[in-house]
């Protein structure tokens, strides 16, 4: 029952979570798929690939919507996560060539994410877990 219950609520949410829930459930979801490739004991190259690419198309958005004309933000903020948006570009790479890094992209992921209203639903949803 309780099931049901988050499942017609999560339709409701989803119907009127804002921006910012959004981006939270998005650095979510990515992140999760970052720590379970780092948490691994199989190197399993595609994973890596898939999980770290959609870490940097994330962070490409991100730069992308900061440097529009219309971007509220102040400068000082729109300058950090450029900044952090380059350090992921370059990590990503580093990580995809061999070297360490992950942690780092994963930490800076959820640093983010403390800033971030989280949805209802996902309070919800880890309860039911």
């Amino acid at each position: 029952m309780q099931a049901l219950a988050v499942k017609a609520y999560g339709e409701v949410q989803q119907r009127t979570v804002g921006d910012k829930e959004i981006e939270y459930a998005l650095f979510r979801q990515i992140t999760e798929a970052l720590e379970a490739v780092s948490e691994t004991t199989e190197f399993a190259p595609a994973a890596w690939a898939d999980a770290i690419s959609r870490n940097q198309q994330l962070w490409t958005i991100i730069a992308a919507d900061l440097l529009t004309p219309g971007n509220a933000l102040p400068e000082d903020m729109k300058r950090s996560l450029l900044i952090l948006s380059e350090f992921v570009r370059r990590t990503s790479l580093k990580v995809l060539a061999g070297e360490d890094g992950l942690k780092d992209m994963i930490e800076v992921n959820r640093t983010i994410m403390a800033g971030l209203p989280r949805s209802a639903f996902d309070h919800v949803a880890e309860e039911t877990i």
